[in-house]
């Protein structure tokens, strides 16, 4: 054995797991699958091809990058950052693909937990006489698919909760203007994490309050924006907001109760919004946990919460947040009296774990996820 192959085989993992996550938010319900095929014949590897699953799911990561090398895929290796599939569905199995390629080693970040396919495309690909490696970068892997992987266990999308605080811990004022708490590059970098969600969502208290667009405003990255949902109990959406005046160009769902009025529900669908209705919880709200069990049943995998203090706390006093991304801005010099994190989120950062933070400018990001 090459001594130097595990360093290689994370080399080449490394780069199939930043191919698949380019096209985060393009790909549900599918994962977005990075993969590279090698030639490790001669005295230094080369890389054929290529390839990442495609816009809407189809084709996936494998049959493109198998496109691209042709018939120098013979005895070549194949890096993959999920478990290659074994069922069929729009399209045969993309572990048959492999197969009549005629790979000769595959090495595979994770198996997925897809009970269609869970570790059955390993032992298709081995039942073939195929060298198969699992696990390499096991961990960078998982996060990069942890909205497929909570999609498939959990029927529900990963849901990442992102506030903005002061440097005094809030988050807004009840009265007065807007605060302006994060600089102008740590706003480019909230709509990069826009553009890999499948949905940006908030509560109507942001949209009366704000009257935001939520879309993807960095250049050239424009049509990545996200479905843009809206959690509206009893349906005060204004139909002059942007969100639903831009419905027809976006894909904009308001998620209401069953209880809501019917007359402003037309109202809204007359401008192309999609109107969903779920029962409401104790409260009479909008009930959380149905509601992302309607998303995942939707095909959405990964949600991206831009809701405020409010929303933040009741996914938190719900259990339903899997990754929280803070960041501390600069002071509020004396405006503000919303505190950024509520009693229940401040009960539950106990549970998730700080795996990150990172400078952005002037201020800082923290990321902190379930273990």
């Amino acid at each position: 054995m090459n001594a130097d192959r595990p360093r290689q085989d994370e080399r080449f993992m490394r780069l199939a797991v930043a191919l698949g996550e380019r096209n985060l938010g393009l790909t549900w319900p599918n994962p977005s699958v990075g993969s590279v095929v090698v030639d490790e014949s001669g005295e230094a590897p080369i890389i054929i091809a290529q390839g990442a699953t495609q816009p809407g799911g189809r084709p996936h990561a494998e049959r493109v990058a198998l496109a691209a090398a042709g018939e120098r895929a013979k005895g070549a290796t194949l890096y993959v950052s999920l478990e290659p599939c074994s069922h069929h569905g729009r399209t045969p199995p993309c572990a048959d693909a492999v197969v009549e390629a005629g790979i000769a080693r595959v090495v595979s970040a994770i198996e997925d937990p897809d009970a269609r396919v869970a570790g059955l495309g390993h032992a298709r690909l081995r039942a073939a006489g195929m060298e198969v490696v699992t696990g390499c970068l096991q961990s960078l892997a998982r996060r990069a698919h942890r909205g497929h992987i909570t999609r498939v266990t959990k029927g529900r999308p990963f849901v990442t909760v992102k506030l903005a605080r002061t440097t005094e811990g809030l988050a807004g004022s009840r009265q007065g203007p807007r605060l302006m708490i994060t600089g102008e590059i740590a706003n480019a970098k909230v709509h990069l994490m826009r553009a890999h969600a499948d949905a940006v969502m908030v509560g109507v208290g942001t949209v009366l309050a704000d009257d935001p667009l939520l879309n993807v405003r960095l250049p050239g990255l424009e049509s990545h924006s996200p479905i843009r949902i809206v959690l509206d109990t009893h349906l005060r959406t204004p139909p002059v907001s942007r969100l639903v005046t831009g419905a027809r160009d976006i894909p904009t769902w308001i998620v209401t109760t069953i209880e809501a009025p019917i007359a402003a529900e037309h109202a809204l669908v007359a401008q192309g919004v999609e109107v969903l209705r779920v029962s409401a919880d104790e409260a009479g709200h909008v009930s959380l946990p149905h509601t992302l069990q309607l998303l995942g049943t939707r095909g959405l995998t990964r949600v991206f919460c831009e809701g405020g203090p409010g929303l933040a706390d009741a996914l938190a006093q719900a259990d339903l947040i899997d990754e929280l991304i803070l960041i501390t801005g600069r002071s509020a010099r004396g405006q503000g009296d919303v505190p950024a994190l509520g009693l229940a989120l401040q009960d539950r950062m106990d549970a998730l774990d700080l795996y990150a933070d990172e400078q952005v400018g002037p201020d800082l990001f923290m990321f902190w996820e379930k273990p």
